[in-house]
Order: structure tokens, then C-alpha cells, then sequence
């Protein structure tokens, strides 16, 4: 039995007091519900992805890396109480390896830089990582803590 369905946006326990799901039950249910692929788009982090990746092979389980980007609502430098303490979110997944690099460059800025509570992105930054052909980044734009909603 096969499925269609695809989660794009799934949290583990390496989402930090946001998420339980450990990855190897998470891709036991996966797998008995029939999907052939999952998203992993942890908190600010890829903590979890070398385990997730490996494990959803063993599965037989399409890995799809990701991230839930902190967007800050000005610039990651910005922080200013009550002002850059509520950052949008942003999913973003990685297409190819060129998105796979670019998301873990995103990542570890978000945490050197940007860090204010959370690891924060901003505008600029994800610009420069989303330009050329191939910079392998898909956004997902409809969380509710988005910036459009």
C-alpha cells in the first residue's frame, strides 16, 4: 500500500520543548501508513538529520531535509525587546545537495549571528542563499506563524 500524502512540515524531540516524536517511531508510522517520503523541518536546527537520514533509508523512506526557520522581522542583528522577540517562521527544504549546503550555511548563521532567544535569519541572508539557478531551496510559506498569514 502506497500514499500519495507527503508531510512536509514534521517536528522531532531535536525541535526543542516543541516536539516528542523520537526518529525511528516517527518513521515506523511513516512507513505503516504506507507514505513513501518525509519532511524533517525541525526548529532552527538540523540536529537531527544525519540520524533521520540514515534511519529513513533503513526504512525504505524518502528523507526530505529541511528546517523552520526564525525570520527575524527586521534583520538577525536587530534586538531590541519586544520588537525582535517574536520572529515569523519559515520552512524551508532542501531540493538537492546545493539546497542541503545552503540550508546548513542558513542554520549556522542563524545561531552565530542572528542568535536572540532563537536562532533568527533574515531577508538579506536568505536572499544571497536563494539567488543562481540552483540554489536548491524550497519555502513553504503557509505556517501559522508566518510572516503572511
Amino acid at each position: 500500500m502506497s500514499s500519495d500524502f507527503v508531510h512536509l512540515h514534521t517536528h522531532s524531540h531535536y525541535s526543542l520543548l516543541e516536539a516528542l516524536p523520537k526518529i525511528k517511531p516517527l518513521l515506523a508510522h511513516v512507513h505503516n501508513q504506507g507514505m513513501d517520503a518525509l519532511a524533517l523541518t525541525d526548529n532552527g536546527s538540523m540536529y537531527g538529520v544525519i540520524e533521520f537520514y540514515q534511519k529513513a533509508h533503513d526504512k525504505g523512506v524518502k528523507p526530505i531535509i529541511g528546517v523552520d526557520m526564525y525570520l527575524a522581522p527586521r534583520t538577525r542583528f536587530d534586538k531590541e525587546h519586544r520588537i525582535d522577540t517574536k520572529p515569523f517562521r519559515l520552512v524551508l527544504l532542501a531540493e538537492n545537495n546545493a539546497g542541503y549546503k545552503n540550508l546548513m550555511e542558513l542554520s549556522s548563521t542563524g545561531w552565530v549571528d542572528g542568535f536572540y532567544y532563537k536562532p533568527r535569519i533574515d531577508k538579506d541572508l536568505l536572499k544571497e542563499y536563494c539567488e543562481g539557478k540552483d540554489h536548491g531551496l524550497i519555502a513553504l510559506s503557509g505556517g501559522f506563524y508566518g510572516e503572511i498569514p
